[in-house]
């Protein structure tokens, strides 16, 4: 398996938050919302993005696209200074903050909110509502925010987005997720082709003549029962060798490495799929479905029956 389609291949919109935010100046929302994941593009207009843990705060403009990771809360305003006038908190309420007994931003009709329909600020949103929809994998791999300007950005899904959320059309929901998945993916593939991408270590990894070969093995086939004697043989270093730069490149042993592979994988199969835990099993390299529930259970605290019905 191609690794970054490895990586990519989980995103799953179901019933996705998708909504035309309009503005005018000044105005400012802070979200904390807690939701797992959020793309945002801008139309027309400018934003700040002010993440509230301190990080520095980042413009976007026309055409630019910005990925924030939650659970962490943040502020979008058209200045970094300007106070936010309401807040997004669990369940996309919105909360006023500026005392007035009539809420500044209200809703515009279908799929749009904000101030007025001819706002001279508009963003698109769209939020995966629970951590089910995307692979950890996924979000482990991401910062808190990332942001892909126009320079490096140019998706004809943006356009083709703009024009669907405004409709309200049967089965409208359904094309919704389905573009937001497409263009979180390509954001995403754009994102890590950067040089600036804070891409995790096994990522980078890859490009090793080494340790490359050695992950590639144990991505490819996790099933197989794999050792370190193996893995060395097929990368041509010794063992000692082996199992000393991959723990420097990757951050952890072949082995372990191995272990939460498989177990990633299991936790994509048991939401995704309908196999039982057995058949789970043997395909991710355990030989019972008592063995991966033990290791499961290790690692994520949860059974894999628990995981597959709080996913559900």
């Amino acid at each position: 398996m191609d690794v970054l389609a490895g990586l990519l291949e989980g995103p799953r919109a179901r019933g996705a938050f998708m909504i035309r935010a309009l503005f005018d100046p000044p105005w400012s929302v802070r979200i904390a919302d807690e939701a797992p994941l959020s793309v945002m593009v801008m139309v027309r207009g400018t934003a700040w993005i002010v993440p509230a843990d301190g990080a520095p705060a980042q413009r976007i403009g026309p055409g630019d696209l910005a990925i924030a990771r939650g659970p962490g809360h943040y502020t979008c305003a058209g200045e970094v200074t300007t106070v936010p006038f309401a807040e997004i908190r669990p369940g996309q309420q919105c909360v006023p903050l500026d005392g007035a007994p009539v809420a500044r931003y209200r809703d515009l009709g279908p799929r749009a909110w904000g101030e007025s329909h001819d706002g001279s600020v508009e963003m698109l949103i769209g939020t995966y509502q629970l951590r089910g929809e995307l692979t950890g994998r996924l979000l482990d791999a991401l910062p808190p925010l990332l942001v892909l300007p126009t320079e490096v950005w140019d998706c004809p899904l943006t356009p083709l987005l703009a024009d669907e959320i405004r409709k309200d059309e049967p089965g409208q929901d359904v094309v919704l997720d389905r573009l937001l998945d497409l263009l979180l993916i390509a954001a995403l593939r754009a994102w890590f082709s950067r040089p600036e991408a804070a891409a995790p270590a096994w990522y980078l990894a890859l490009g090793d003549p080494v340790v490359g070969r050695a992950l590639r093995l144990l991505q490819d086939d996790p099933a197989h029962p794999w050792t370190i004697a193996d893995l060395a043989a097929k990368a041509g270093v010794s063992r000692a060798a082996l199992a000393r730069r991959f723990a420097e490149l990757v951050g952890e042993p072949p082995m372990t490495y191995l272990t939460n592979w498989r177990l990633a994988l299991a936790a994509d199969l048991l939401r995704d799929s309908e196999l039982t835990i057995g058949a789970i099993a043997r395909r991710v390299g355990y030989g019972s479905a008592f063995a991966l529930s033990g290791a499961f259970k290790r690692v994520h605290g949860i059974s894999p029956q628990e995981h597959r019905t709080r996913a559900a």
